[in-house]
């Protein structure tokens, strides 16, 4: 018998009620187990309605929301340690651990998943349902009017339209159908990926990249320190020589990982970066 089955046993056999509903059956302990719902839920949650986050919550590079993410305990997606908690809502990603969610759920506990965003309306979409699971409608309904006066506002801000290319580890850009793409468009300017017809994340060849003559770069490097084999696409000197020529914007990681009202962010320091570009055009 695998390991993976006796902890099923072990656990059935020890298994209790999980947490009663309150009223309307509203969820009373929820527990994110995936960065994206992690960042929904401490936006939308009642006070004390939400026990525990991902430790991923807590990463300042992954998670916008990291310094909110020390009020809460933190798990590290594991049945038992979830089990443990007794949780009367398991909220995931559809990429969490299929293991541990298919045990979650023979053990009788809720578990709602949630799709990764690749748009604003999917951001929306998202919200909305976190509201109506947690009970917390009027919140969600608020943040998302809130994120529409932003994107309303970055629309109205005339920002220079300019060719824009996204550069990654490995070579990789980000196309149509990309949550990063759409921050691109919302600042109001032109993703070279798109305009050469990519979509999802692919790699774009430095040869293209040069061709298509960017006048601004977003992007780049990694948090991570030292060295790295998926990084030397950014020390090729038709990159370096590229990159010295060309005016680069802020794109943070912690900002796009997930959709939320905290990505519009990223979409106003593309815009002041492109205003900044083309006041220091001759």
């Amino acid at each position: 018998m695998g390991s993976r089955r006796w902890l099923a046993v072990i656990l059935a056999g020890l298994a209790w009620p999980a947490a009663a509903t309150g009223a309307d059956n509203v969820p009373q302990r929820v527990v994110s187990m995936n960065v994206c719902t992690d960042q929904l839920a401490m936006l939308v949650a009642r006070p004390g309605q939400l026990h525990s986050v991902s430790y991923l919550a807590r990463d300042a590079g992954t998670s916008a929301m990291a310094e909110e993410a020390g009020a809460y305990a933190v798990n590290h997606g594991l049945a038992e340690e979830i089990f443990l908690m007794k949780p009367d809502l398991v909220l995931a990603g559809t990429y969490t651990t299929r293991t541990t969610i298919s045990l979650l759920r023979r053990l009788g506990f809720r578990v709602e998943e949630f799709q990764p965003e690749a748009s604003f309306d999917e951001v929306r979409a998202n919200l909305a349902r976190m509201g109506d699971l947690l009970g917390n409608p009027a919140r969600a309904k608020t943040l998302i009017a809130g994120m529409d006066a932003q994107i309303a506002a970055l629309e109205a801000a005339g920002t220079p339209r300019l060719r824009t290319a996204l550069t990654f580890a490995n070579s990789y850009t980000a196309g149509s159908g990309t949550l990063v793409s759409e921050v691109v468009k919302r600042a109001g300017l032109d993703n070279i990926a798109e305009m050469l017809g990519m979509t999802g994340t692919a790699r774009l060849p430095l040869e293209l990249l040069v061709l298509a003559d960017p006048e601004l770069m977003a992007g780049g490097r990694s948090e991570v320190e030292g060295p790295a084999l998926a990084e030397q696409n950014f020390a090729h000197p038709a990159y370096r020589a590229l990159a010295a020529a060309t005016a680069e914007a802020p794109l943070e990681n912690r900002l796009t990982v997930c959709g939320g009202p905290f990505t519009l962010e990223a979409a106003r320091a593309l815009q002041a970066a492109a205003r900044r570009a083309k006041g220091a055009a001759p």
